[in-house]
């Protein structure tokens, strides 16, 4: 069972987006139990990326399930989506609850330690809804996340503690970047839920 923990959200973008921080929105063990449940169960392929015409194969992994056959197309490859398990769902309507959003899909990431991250990039794909929100719920490994303004350049870093959710709406895809930076200090896995709304009208 979740617990909900009526967590305070709060908008930790200083202008131009809104990325609202709600912090632990259950339990250390419902985290756990949904980290390795998801870890086991879940249908995990390398990522891939077509660069300049090369493809390339990333350690980190990752799965992409949704309500439909939703087809999602990121760094020029196509991924269709897998129907939902029980777990996501649970976690879909906590986080919908918690967020006052609604998704219809989820993109998982599984991270097998700090050395794995994300580059700079702004979720804007066109089979995204236009200032749709992304509830980003983190198990596992705590890392840090950041922000960069795409014109002003200012930074803005905020620490992803287990069972937390990070919600990204608004301008902030058009007016920000974000990243999760490598570290060598994590020797532990994270698994990154990002639940968002693909729009096919």
């Amino acid at each position: 069972m979740i617990v909900d923990l009526f967590s305070t959200s709060k908008n930790i973008l200083p202008f131009d987006g809104e990325a609202e921080y709600h912090g632990p929105i259950m339990s250390l063990s419902d985290a756990q139990h949904y980290f390795n449940s998801l870890l086991n169960d879940i249908e995990w392929m390398n990522d891939q990326a077509n660069i300049f015409g090369k493809l390339i194969i990333t350690k980190r992994k990752v799965a992409w399930y949704g309500e439909e056959s939703f087809n999602y197309t990121y760094s020029n490859t196509t991924k269709s989506a897998l129907p939902w398990t029980k777990e996501l769902l649970e976690l879909k309507e906590l986080c919908e609850k918690e967020s006052g959003e609604t998704y219809n899909s989820c993109l998982l990431n599984l991270y097998h330690s700090g050395e794995e991250g994300m580059a700079w990039h702004s979720d804007g794909e066109k089979d995204l809804k236009r200032h749709g929100a992304i509830g980003s719920l983190s198990l596992g490994a705590e890392r840090k996340f950041a922000f960069k303004h795409k014109s002003t350049k200012q930074k803005v870093d905020v620490y992803l503690e287990k069972g937390s959710l990070l919600v990204m709406k608004g301008r902030t895809q058009e007016n920000w970047l974000h990243r999760l930076p490598p570290t060598r200090k994590v020797l532990t896995p994270r698994i990154n839920l990002t639940f968002r709304t693909i729009d096919n009208t």
